[in-house]
C-alpha cells in the first residue's frame, strides 16, 4: 500500500472525528483526576439516590454516555462507524452471491467462542476488581475512575493498537464480533458500588449488549463481509484503520481463502 493510500486511510473524516473524541476523552480523564485529587464532594453522586439530590460534573458524563449508549441502537450512520451499526437492517447490503449457509455458520461459532474467551477474562478481572472494593482496598471514587479509564483505553483500541483483536482474529473493527461490548466492558466496575448513577448506566449498557447478541444469533449474516458487503475493505467509508489493520486487511485481500 502506497504512502498516499496511507495518508488517505489515516485521515478519513470518521478518523478524524475519532480522534477529536479520544482527545475529549483525555481532557475528562484529565478533569476527573483532578476531582479525585481536590474536589471529591463531586463523586457524591455515586452514592444511592444522590444522582438526584445534588448536582456534580459526573451528570453530565453520564448524559454523554448514555447518548453514546442510544446510538448503538439505533441508525447513526454518520455518527459512529458500520463496525457498530452492522447489527441494523439499515446497514445491511446483502452479497450478490448466494451465501454459504455451512461457512456462514462456522463463522459465527468461530467468532463467539474467541468473544466468550474475552467475556471470560473480563469476568476474571471484574473479580480481582470486586475483590479489592469489598476489601477496601478501592472506593467507589475509584471504580469511577476506572470506568473512565476503561473509557479512554476503549478509543485507543479503535485508533491505535487492539489487544481484543489478537484474541479475536478479526482484521479490523468494522468486522469485529465484540465492537458493541464497549459500554457493558466500561460500566461493569461500577455495577458493585450501586446506586442510581451506576446501575443506570450498567443496565442500559446490558440492553445494548442483549441486542447485539441477539442480532447476532437472528441474523448471523449481518456480521460476515462475506454476506455483508457494507464489511468489505472495498466498500468501507469509515477508513479507521490503524498501520497495523491496513497490513492485515492487505494480507487478507492479498492471500485467497477458502470457505471452511
Amino acid at each position: 500500500m502506497s504512502n498516499n493510500n496511507n495518508e488517505k486511510y489515516r485521515n478519513s473524516a470518521l478518523r478524524r472525528k475519532y480522534i477529536v473524541r479520544f482527545i475529549g476523552r483525555c481532557v475528562v480523564l484529565l478533569i476527573s483526576v483532578l476531582l479525585f485529587i481536590f474536589r471529591k464532594d463531586q463523586f457524591e453522586v455515586l452514592d444511592g439516590w444522590n444522582f438526584f439530590k445534588k448536582f456534580s460534573i459526573f451528570h453530565l458524563l453520564w448524559a454523554v454516555w448514555i447518548v453514546d449508549m442510544v446510538f448503538q441502537v439505533i441508525p447513526a450512520r454518520k455518527i459512529i462507524p458500520i463496525g457498530s451499526q452492522k447489527h441494523l437492517r439499515a446497514h445491511f447490503i446483502r452479497a450478490k452471491e448466494k451465501i454459504n449457509k455451512d461457512a456462514l455458520k462456522s463463522y459465527i461459532v468461530s467468532t463467539t467462542k474467541s468473544a466468550y474467551r474475552v467475556m471470560l477474562l473480563w469476568i476474571a478481572l471484574l473479580a480481582v476488581i470486586s475483590s479489592m472494593y469489598y476489601a477496601g482496598v478501592l472506593s467507589k471514587s475509584h471504580l469511577l475512575m476506572i470506568s473512565i479509564l476503561f473509557y479512554v483505553f476503549d478509543l485507543i483500541c479503535v485508533l491505535i493498537w487492539c489487544p481484543f483483536r489478537l484474541m479475536m482474529g478479526n482484521k479490523c473493527c468494522t468486522t469485529c464480533r465484540i465492537f458493541n461490548w464497549d459500554h457493558f466492558m466500561m460500566f461493569s466496575p461500577i455495577v458493585f458500588m450501586g446506586g442510581f448513577f451506576s446501575l443506570s448506566l450498567f443496565i442500559f449498557s446490558v440492553a445494548v449488549l442483549t441486542v447485539w447478541e441477539v442480532c447476532v444469533f437472528l441474523y448471523p449474516e449481518r456480521f460476515w463481509e462475506k454476506s455483508n458487503m457494507a464489511l468489505k475493505c472495498s466498500e468501507c467509508m469509515d477508513k479507521l484503520c490503524t498501520q497495523y489493520c491496513q497490513r492485515l486487511r492487505k494480507k487478507h485481500t492479498d492471500t485467497p481463502t477458502e470457505d471452511k
